[in-house]
């Protein structure tokens, strides 16, 4: 079972990342109008500055609001390196002050979240970034693990870890993002969180991403910068149009007693009707 079932972060749209060497950023992040955000102990923090990292992080705790502390996750460093250890050994104080969970890097086998679930205990939800092949492989195993809130896709990464020289579209990665999604489904977890956009300032190139976000069933986008919050949210946040629809699926189903109806044309079976109970969820959340 996951932990999504009434995760306030289950339906976030943007998850902005902000340093933990940079902790004057950490509340202006919170007012940014990211729905999440993700204080960096891992790419973000050279080797030489983890300790520094770690102890900034929960020295400025004390000042983050609770209500902005539940919109926080951690990303820690990955479970094979010097300093995984401790890492989670500060989440597991912060988890007890508000923190709403870890991002796991490089995650690739099911044993390395049931440890820090273990570690961290079941307040605490986990987000698996696949990033590698072997994360692709697990897929499966790491979205049906215990307190798993979410996937997301690390593009740059995976592009890395398989010896891939993708094109702007990233065409070569559909197939991947399908495998993402598609565990997600069959683990009844929310839309999988899209990796970023590396140029901050090409906002064309967001805007192309974030289309082939919404079209491949991604419901939330990893973020770098601030300025692109705003585009993300507007992305994954329904039409008036989906939502009109959404409302008149969910009446017609009502109206049948739940049995199959046709609506514009359209079968409204199952899948149909939970397309239009997510719709007015993501609707309800923002």
């Amino acid at each position: 079972m996951s932990a999504s079932a009434g995760q306030p972060l289950a339906l976030a749209r943007s998850f902005l990342f902000v340093p933990a060497t940079r902790p004057e950023r950490f509340a202006k992040a919170l007012t940014s109008g990211a729905d999440a955000v993700i204080i960096d102990l891992e790419d973000a923090v050279a080797p030489g500055e983890k300790a520094q990292a770690r102890q900034g992080l929960a020295q400025a705790w004390a000042g983050l609001a609770a209500a902005g502390r539940a919109r926080v996750l951690v990303r820690v460093n990955a479970g094979n390196t010097a300093w995984h250890g401790d890492d989670l050994n500060l989440l597991g104080g912060l988890v007890g002050l508000g923190v709403a969970g870890v991002v796991l890097p490089k995650a690739e086998h099911a044993a390395q979240l049931s440890h820090v679930a273990a570690v961290l205990g079941p307040a605490c939800a986990l987000v698996p970034l696949i990033e590698s092949v072997a994360g692709l492989d697990a897929a499966d195993t790491l979205a049906r693990s215990p307190q798993v809130l979410r996937l997301a896709f690390g593009n740059l990464d995976f592009q890395a870890d398989a010896g891939l020289a993708c094109g702007p579209d990233e065409a070569e990665l559909t197939a991947i993002r399908l495998a993402v999604l598609l565990a997600s489904r069959r683990a009844q977890l929310p839309s999988p969180i899209d990796g970023v956009t590396a140029d901050t300032q090409d906002t064309a190139q967001l805007a192309r991403d974030l289309l082939r976000s919404r079209r491949g069933g991604f419901g939330a986008k990893l973020c770098i910068h601030p300025s692109q919050v705003a585009a993300v949210n507007a992305a994954f946040t329904p039409s008036p149009a989906e939502i009109d629809w959404a409302r008149r699926v969910l009446a017609a189903s009502e109206a049948a007693g739940g049995g199959v109806v046709s609506l514009d044309g359209r079968m409204v079976d199952t899948p149909v009707l939970r397309l239009a109970q997510r719709t007015l969820a993501w609707q309800a959340a923002t």
